[in-house]
This record gives structure tokens, sequence and C-alpha cells, in this order.
């Protein structure tokens, strides 16, 4: 059962799963019909087009099975003794190293809120939710 204690971070980590899987389907989907057709007018090779296609589409997959397992963890916490801290702070800081690489390298863009918000979301509700969950026979 969830605690007073435990609300806040466990609604971060909701809006942050529902953010990761929303932009799975707009990287997957909207990303990629933005891309290719500027890959193409740029003369990229076709087969260099298809390569860098398989790598944003895993992406996209991986944001969507990222995603669906913060729900799941928080579905499974909520019925036991399971910890879901180290999983939280997991997916958070690496999207936030992502995208702080990114600015690095690449230069800042609006875009990597994409990454920052759901990373601080998810870094804050691991830090924030308790150590140990309660198991179900407490």
């Amino acid at each position: 059962m969830s605690s007073n204690r435990d609300r806040l971070p466990r609604a971060l980590a909701y809006v942050a799963g529902a953010l990761l899987v929303l932009s799975s389907a707009a990287h997957s989907f909207l990303g990629w019909a933005a891309m290719r057709p500027k890959m193409t007018a740029g003369n990229v090779p076709a087969d260099l087009i298809d390569g860098i296609g398989m790598g944003w589409h895993f992406a996209g997959l991986a944001m969507l099975v990222l995603g669906l397992l913060v729900f799941w963890l928080l579905a499974v916490s909520r019925r036991g003794a399971t910890n879901v801290r180290v999983p939280l702070l997991l997916i958070g800081c690496a999207y936030l190293l992502y995208a702080t690489g990114c600015a690095v390298v690449v230069g800042w863009d609006p875009f990597l809120m994409t990454f920052f918000l759901p990373g601080i979301l998810l870094s804050i509700a691991g830090a924030l939710m308790p150590a140990q969950v309660a198991s179900a026979t407490e």
C-alpha cells in the first residue's frame, strides 16, 4: 500500500513513464517521417539511410520498453516488497546523461527536453522513493 511519503515520487514516475511512452511513438513515427526525406534530399546512400533507420526505430522501441517498465515497476512495488529506486534512478540517469552529452557535443536544442524532462522526473522520483517498500504481509 502506498503511503503519503511516496505519493510525490510515484506521481513523478507516472508522469515520466507517460512521457517515455508518448515520446517513443513521436520519435519513431513523426521523427523518422521528418528525417528520412531530408537524408534522401541530401543524397545520403539508401543503405546508410536504412541502417540509420534501424537504429532510429530501435531507439523508439527502447523508449517504449523503458516507459512500460516504469509502469510495471510501480505496479509491482504496490503489491509487495519490491524496491524500485535503483531501476528508476538508472533509467532517469541514462536519460540525463544522454541529453547532457548531446548538449555538450552538438549544442543546446529545445528537443533535448524530450530527454531531460523524463530523466529529471525519474531521478527525483527514484531519489525520493522510500528505501524499503513495506511487504504486503506487514
